[in-house]
């Protein structure tokens, strides 16, 4: 699509992020050399898009913006085999890449940051290391094990995993588009990071 491109798709993902980092959405913004006013209008004309009849749907809306991805591969959930598919990783987040899941009749079931292969899970030793940006949903099921997690059916873009430090510790970890936003001790309301 003219005029969007992956620096436009990753000021989409900043507009909800700002939601709980504003401080890292403006480093962010600035090292993109972009302003709040263009991650305002790129995000409204991103909704446009996604809410139009004409633009592709499924796996080519996002090839369309971010070029053909770089491997698809069938992954079974349950019963069900799901199409997976992802690109490169963006500038603003070395090591992670963007990935969608798609169902049996090519509709997008989910999209977010995962790390990439071959790139090393940050140090997570207890819920004190849960720091914004630091880490995507895998990596905090990978350290922390039994995870509740739950999707925000209002807004899609966000995940919520509630897991169990080491130190017996319950918190709420809250993504955007995969990555950590904020973490909140269940018993004191105390937020981390």
């Amino acid at each position: 699509m003219k005029g969007f491109a992956r620096r436009e798709f990753q000021l989409v993902l900043l507009r909800r992020m700002a939601d709980y980092q504003p401080g890292l959405v403006e480093d962010a913004m600035r090292s993109l050399g972009a302003s709040r006013t263009e991650m305002r209008s790129v995000n409204a004309r991103w909704q446009r898009i996604v809410r139009s009849r004409t633009f592709p749907r499924g796996r080519r809306r996002y090839e369309t913006v971010l070029g053909p991805p770089a491997a698809v591969e069938e992954r079974p959930i349950g019963d069900v085999a799901c199409e997976v598919a992802w690109w490169p990783p963006l500038p603003l987040w070395p090591g992670l890449r963007f990935e969608i899941m798609m169902g049996p009749d090519g509709a997008v079931l989910h999209e977010w940051l995962v790390r990439d292969d071959g790139v090393p899970v940050p140090r997570l030793e207890s819920v004190h290391d849960l720091v914004p940006w630091s880490c995507v949903v895998g990596d905090v099921d990978e350290r922390f094990g039994a995870v509740a997690h739950q999707d925000d059916g209002e807004v899609p873009s966000r995940w919520h995993a509630t897991l169990t430090g080491p130190d017996g510790a319950a918190c709420t970890a809250h993504f955007v588009w995969g990555l950590l936003q904020t973490v909140v001790s269940v018993r004191a309301g105390r937020t981390f990071g």
